[in-house]
């Protein structure tokens, strides 16, 4: 019999889920994630099903295994599925950002569970506590207002639900139920930033006001709701700025300077750069690019144009088409049609015919990409240009200029930018007998 009926109240309201889905909860041993697996098995009745995910780092010597013990006998005892992960030395620990490789390591081990066992959502034991210790560790990071509003009770398919009860409230109620746990001693050392919060920051903050963490639970929820508040004129805002096409969403660099600097950040903030790169990229030269973990974005004169790394590696790969090996000289005109080989260039709606002196090319003639140091002699200008400088005059996009193909013979001398301007050196004149014509037509 449950003697804090709040407490299991609390866990039946968040996870008042249809009868078919299913969790995976992360249980160290410790005090919460303990009272988190006792409050779930006191609801196996509710009609949904739960695993039990436990890691045993091996960081505290035998203290790691009785640790271990404790959540496998709770496991065992209560008919519960039991998922053990034991680090290895196949498993390098870092220097330095234990808890973060620890961290991604359990989040990587969750989710191969869950795929495995066909769970729909994790569920871990953050309290009132952590939340308390994560807005200070995001106030000194300057955060934002994501960050001050603290940890999401439900995101991701991740489930929170002990995030309304303070530390004490847990320990009173597994004292009053009887269940075993254990005592992270490493916890007590403040050695990291959150166990310096923990012990030196939150007591005193805690002595301040016999209500401290009641109104700091009551504060979290106002910042939720102007948080939700203001990412939804957030989002007014970037879409009146946007444009999309197929590989980018553009954004307006001038309009989105315009903004504060707030707005700024929570527009970029979504693409994974932080506060250090978002002013260089409203600085930076045309062409420049930036990268976050899954984003690249570049900057195109008066755009900011935003893609998935994984698309714009498709683009950006570097092809070779071979046009033609030979020519046939018991012929006077091979015509070679490009629609069918490169397709439609976007932005760039331009038709093509270029007639070259064929017995002046050197085959065979190819389509590339254009290469560092490239340059030719465009018809209707004196002299020769670079094609970077040719893309620039042209005032082309950063898009256009990845689409667009560069017409070469053997000797890897350019004959045309395609579908722009054709290299007159070996171009059709009087004298021409056998002609090769490029076309781009459907």
């Amino acid at each position: 019999m449950l003697k804090n009926p709040d407490l299991k109240k609390e866990l039946e309201n968040l996870v008042n889920l249809p009868e078919n889905h299913s969790y995976l909860l992360a249980v160290s041993g410790g005090v919460d994630s303990m009272v988190l697996a006792y409050l779930f098995n006191q609801l196996r009745n509710s009609g949904f099903e739960f695993q039990i995910a436990h890691i045993n780092y091996h960081l505290r010597d035998e203290d790691s295994n009785r640790d271990q013990k404790v959540v496998s006998d709770f496991c065992e005892k209560n008919h519960i599925k039991f998922h053990l992960y034991e680090v290895s030395e196949k498993d390098q620990k870092p220097q330095n950002s234990i808890q973060l490789w620890a961290r991604e390591l359990r989040y990587h081990f969750f989710r191969q569970i869950q795929e495995k066992e066909n769970l729909d959502f994790l569920v871990t034991a953050h309290h009132l506590n952590d939340q308390l210790e994560t807005f200070i560790i995001n106030l000194s990071k300057a955060a934002g207002i994501n960050g001050l509003s603290g940890i999401p009770s439900n995101e991701n398919n991740i489930l929170r639900p002990l995030l309304h009860f303070t530390k004490e409230e847990i320990y009173k109620f597994a004292q009053e139920n009887n269940i075993e746990y254990r005592e992270d001693l490493s916890n007590k050392k403040s050695d990291y930033l959150r166990n310096k919060i923990r012990h030196q920051i939150t007591p005193q903050l805690l002595e301040t006001n016999d209500h401290f963490l009641e109104n700091f639970k009551k504060s979290i929820s106002y910042l939720n709701q102007v948080k939700d508040f203001v990412q939804e004129h957030i989002c007014e805002i970037e879409n009146s700025l946007t444009t999309f096409n197929h590989d980018y969403k553009i954004i307006s660099k001038d309009q989105l300077n315009l903004q504060s600097d707030f707005v700024k950040f929570e527009v970029l903030k979504k693409y994974g750069f932080n506060s250090d790169e978002i002013p260089k990229i409203f600085t930076a030269e045309n062409g420049s690019s930036f990268f976050s973990k899954d984003y690249r974005l570049i900057v195109n004169y008066n755009q900011l144009m935003i893609s998935p790394k994984s698309r714009f590696n498709n683009l950006g790969e570097e092809k070779e088409v071979l046009l033609i090996e030979k020519f046939d000289f018991s012929e006077n005109q091979i015509i070679i049609n490009l629609e069918n080989i490169i397709g439609e260039i976007e932005e760039i709606n331009k038709n093509i015919e270029w007639e070259f002196d064929a017995e002046r090319v050197h085959f065979p003639v190819r389509l590339r990409k254009q290469k560092d140091g490239d340059e030719f002699y465009p018809t209707g200008f004196l002299g020769k240009k670079k094609v970077s400088k040719f893309f620039r005059d042209e005032k082309l996009s950063i898009l256009a200029r990845q689409k667009i193909w560069i017409l070469v013979d053997d000797e890897n001398s350019v004959l045309g930018i395609i579908p722009l301007r054709q290299d007159r050196r070996n171009a059709k004149d009087e004298n021409t007998n056998k002609i090769l014509k490029i076309i781009n037509e459907k």
